[in-house]
């Protein structure tokens, strides 16, 4: 997909992320959350010619010295997966996060999909713990971290 661009959200990208955010989660973020992230130099989207394919949502807080990024949102729309996407969002959002200063990446994802454990240990994410009923629906969530000193980049 050379014809796709991942570049920096912009406010007119809202409402398209929020369509796909509904779309891939059965607990969607609200308007509001996304818009709070909109100066996060983790917050990219997937833009072909004008239209919005998928995003990432990541941020880095302090943490004495070692400051921790945050892997928050990560979705493509359904009708532009299987083309690599999400890899080139991560990346690019794990790339940004440690321009931006973090040293470690932790992310939450549900026990149960599959796809995105795929990506995230592909990309050099471990498993440090199992946190029970971490969604309202009482489904377990993998706490998973990477030490960005030991990122490769990810290909």
């Amino acid at each position: 997909m050379a014809d796709v661009t991942v570049r920096d959200a912009e406010r007119a990208d809202l409402l398209d992320v929020l369509r796909i955010e509904k779309r891939c989660f059965t607990e969607p973020w609200p308007y509001a959350a996304f818009e709070s992230f909109l100066n996060e130099p983790g917050f990219l989207v997937a833009d072909r010619e004008g239209s919005v394919l998928g995003y990432v949502v990541a941020d880095v807080m302090p943490n004495h010295g070692r400051d921790i990024g945050h892997v928050k949102d990560l979705a493509v729309a359904p009708e532009a997966r299987g083309l690599g996407l999400g890899r080139r969002l991560l990346q690019r959002g794990l790339l940004a996060l440690s321009f931006a200063g973090a040293a470690v990446v932790k992310l939450e994802v549900r026990v149960g999909n599959n796809s995105a454990l795929s990506l995230y240990r592909s990309a050099g994410f471990d498993s440090a713990r199992r946190v029970p009923s971490y969604y309202a629906d009482g489904e377990d969530a993998y706490l998973m971290v990477l030490d960005l000193s030991e990122w490769g980049g990810g290909g």
